[in-house]
């Protein structure tokens, strides 16, 4: 297909209508496509924002979180209701169940999907919390006051922990691993956060592996049954990738999109953004996935920026290679977080982490690569850039919680 700049006379579609999927046609536009812009949603609702179903619209306090585009006056083609079914790279078509999709650029952005419990499907009153339809089944679970037995300690499962018990009910959140948030964090820094439950009325019980469960509740591996009006999964999300098999588009083993600095795939003309995508960070030396909202509003100016970039001569690429930045409110305390960090980084500690604000950094070779931010939206602002930068940090000044984090430079 004959290409132009600025893409006209040519069609990009764009497969996920979440956060990335939107975001990156609005990108395009900002940046200069002319040409066609199909946005293909599985769902059938307007395209909407995802932090809000784990608190406004579960509490019943919103009806929705529709995107405020006005995809009409951008020219952005919109088809609902769709979902994904295979791809051929070969005869750059998109197969969905309404029929095969042309495109001249292929942007996936399918996100990820929550996993499972082992044996929960088909039993009533067992619950996932991904999409609006999953909020929409759970408020009245809420407004009922039931008791509501949580799966998993993460992330989401706090979250939705802090509502349930915002709404009056009785909640037990129960974690496989010794310690909540045990995939995210450290055991010397998540042992601080495991109070949080008891002092908000919810308890948690952990090293607990569900082995059955019924439209009652679920029995733990020591024989322990716990009763539940619902259940509600939050043990992780994988990328939604699974349609794309046989399609040539290279998957890393945790099923994320091999992209490259560029978001690009292994496909021509085939990007990739968001949850469903991992690329390579030459910032922290490893290739990162990143399942959070930032990355998903990120990302797609970068791949705009080369889809039009593409059409053009001699354009260099633009890399994406951000500080990865997500937040989360829970149990009365607003936690962030920037960066990456590993096993191996020193930890410094800056405040007490049994007060109500503290904040952790994590160094490399001195230079700050990641923080964790309770209570202390300073920390995390003036973090953010420093991470950025490479910045040095001298130790005594900066675990001193009265010295600002920017003052701590070397």
């Amino acid at each position: 297909m004959a290409s132009s700049a600025g893409g006209g006379g040519q069609r990009v579609v764009i497969v996920g209508a979440g956060m990335a999927g939107v975001q990156t046609a609005v990108a395009l536009r900002e940046q200069g496509w002319t040409g066609e812009i199909l946005l293909l949603g599985a769902e059938p609702h307007q395209p909407y924002d995802r932090p809000p179903l784990s608190k406004a619209v579960l509490l019943g306090k919103a009806e929705g979180s529709a995107f405020d585009v006005d995809f009409a006056a951008l020219g952005i083609g919109l088809r609902l209701g769709v979902p994904v079914t295979g791809l051929d790279t070969d005869g750059r078509t998109v197969e969905t169940g309404s029929g095969p999709v042309p495109y001249d650029v292929l942007v996936i952005a399918t996100g990820a999907e929550p996993v499972a419990l082992p044996g929960s499907e088909g039993v009533p009153g067992v619950h996932l919390l991904r999409t609006l339809d999953d909020a929409e089944r759970l408020r009245p679970v809420l407004a009922a006051q039931q008791e509501i037995v949580v799966v998993g300690a993460g992330w989401i499962g706090a979250e939705f922990a802090t509502a349930a018990r915002e709404a009056g009910c009785t909640v037990t959140v129960v974690e496989a691993a010794d310690r909540p948030l045990a995939g995210a964090l450290p055991a010397e820094v998540a042992a601080h956060m495991t109070g949080w439950y008891a002092d908000y009325g919810a308890t948690l019980v952990t090293g607990a592996r569900v082995t059955a469960l019924d439209r009652h509740g679920l029995q733990l591996g020591d024989g322990t049954r716990l009763r539940a009006g619902a259940v509600v999964v939050g043990i992780g999300a994988r990328p939604a990738t699974g349609w794309l098999a046989g399609s040539g588009v290279e998957l890393a083993e945790d099923r994320s999109i091999l992209a490259d600095e560029g978001l690009r795939t292994s496909a021509h003309d085939v990007y990739a953004v968001g949850d469903c995508a991992s690329f390579p960070s030459a910032r922290y030396g490893t290739r990162l996935l990143v399942h959070h909202w930032d990355n998903a509003l990120q990302g797609p100016r970068t791949v705009a920026a080369n889809v039009v970039g593409s059409r053009t001569a001699h354009f260099p690429g633009q890399v994406y290679d951000p500080v990865p930045y997500f937040w989360s409110e829970q149990f009365g305390r607003f936690v962030q977080y920037a960066g990456h960090h590993s096993d191996a980084d020193e930890l410094v500690w800056r405040g007490d982490p049994d007060g109500a604000a503290w904040s952790v950094c994590w160094l490399r070779d001195g230079a700050l690569v990641a923080l964790l931010a309770v209570g202390r939206p300073r920390d995390l602002a003036q973090g953010r850039k420093l991470i950025e930068r490479g910045a040095r940090l001298d130790r005594t000044r900066a675990t001193d919680p009265s010295v600002p984090l920017k003052s701590a430079v070397l």
